[in-house]
């Protein structure tokens, strides 16, 4: 599995007074690898928003397995697997400059056109951007 790769530091307004980064972040982070790779390929937020469609998350995952702490430089994977259905599925490993990881997860998003009917078969503009990321993400 070949994952894109976003960096960022951790900073002081994100952690507690034990310079532990507070949990809630880690899915911001998450976001933000989501964002930067989905982007590439008009697949971000407000590229799908764009589109006439809304890809709202319907499943998180996290797992935690040690601390990220202040200013720590982090590195944000995340892959995208295929599905049958009309779904987005994001995997994310957030790694500390060790390369251990510090934290991994997934979210599922469902699609939906603009009043928020869910649809069943992903429409040919959206199919059609989501295998040009499958593409990148197998050749790399």
């Amino acid at each position: 599995m070949t994952w894109f790769e976003t960096s960022l530091t951790v900073r002081f307004n994100e952690v507690d007074a034990y310079q532990v980064a507070w949990h809630g972040h880690y899915v911001a982070w998450m976001e933000v690898g989501r964002n930067a790779l989905a982007g590439r390929f008009q697949l971000n937020a407000q590229q799908i928003g764009d589109a006439g469609y809304r890809a709202p998350v319907v499943n998180l995952e996290l797992k935690y397995k040690r601390p990220a702490r202040f200013n720590e430089v982090l590195v944000i994977g995340t892959t995208v697997r295929r599905n049958e259905t009309a779904t987005l599925e994001f995997l994310t490993r957030i790694t500390g400059a060790d390369g251990l990881i510090i934290a991994s997860g997934r979210t599922v998003h469902v699609l939906t056109d603009e009043q928020g009917t869910l649809l069943y078969r992903l429409p040919p503009t959206i199919a059609g951007r989501l295998e040009r990321m499958f593409a990148s993400l197998e050749g790399e």
